[in-house]
């Protein structure tokens, strides 16, 4: 197990490593595997990046996240502006529809809302906004139609678990009410929850995924 100093001297060198990220500007501490980021970043997809780069390292059991985003002159942009820049990326995703969700711009905060069929859609919504010039978050209120599951959907999500990888499958707890999937257990990285976390969303109705599997070294 890493101490603390090592686990801090991984995530400052991946955050260095990784060109869409300007380390400069980010702090890091870290305590009994606790990673807390603080500092202020011009742009709100490079924030994001932070929290991903810090996800990929080793030993991270979790992330405070303390980062402003202070958008650079060149970087502001009129609520209107990103309003119309959403509905265009929206219009241009394959994968989007794109009636369905309704865009509120607040101060360069997006917020969606409004009801699609499946996880992934509301997912590439999101992935979508996140890097526009000018917005500074990003709240994801887009609901899921209600759906009929199929009476066999814990063990669907079993195996498509197992699939993915077999051996944390086995360290992994999956319990169905209605439409609502929470994961149990413990996996060895951020990357092994979060793939958890999308087989049991590509499961047909499940509306909602509650994630307590903790991340061990």
């Amino acid at each position: 197990m890493k101490t603390d100093t090592q686990l801090k001297k991984d995530v400052s060198s991946e955050l260095e490593w990784d060109p869409a990220i300007n380390a400069a500007g980010v702090g890091v501490a870290v305590k009994d595997g606790v990673v807390t980021l603080s500092g202020h970043l011009d742009n709100y997809a490079q924030k994001y990046a932070v929290e991903r780069a810090v996800q990929r390292v080793e030993g991270v059991k979790a992330v405070a996240v303390e980062l402003d985003v202070k958008l650079a002159p060149d970087h502001k942009r009129s609520d209107t502006e990103i309003a119309q820049a959403a509905e265009q990326a929206f219009s241009w995703h394959s994968l989007i529809p794109a009636e369905p969700i309704r865009v509120k711009v607040e101060k360069g905060w997006i917020t969606l809302t409004g009801e699609l069929d499946w996880a992934f859609q509301r997912t590439n919504a999101e992935k979508a906004v996140r890097p526009l010039t000018g917005v500074i978050g990003v709240t994801n209120s887009i609901t899921l139609k209600p759906q009929a599951a199929p009476v066999n959907v814990t063990t669907r999500i079993q195996d498509a678990l197992t699939r993915h990888a077999q051996t944390e499958a086995r360290n992994i707890d999956v319990a169905v009410s209605g439409a609502v999937v929470t994961l149990r257990g413990k996996v060895h990285s951020w990357s092994e929850r979060a793939a958890a976390q999308g087989a049991a969303w590509s499961a047909p109705g499940i509306t909602q995924v509650v994630n307590e599997l903790q991340v061990v070294g």
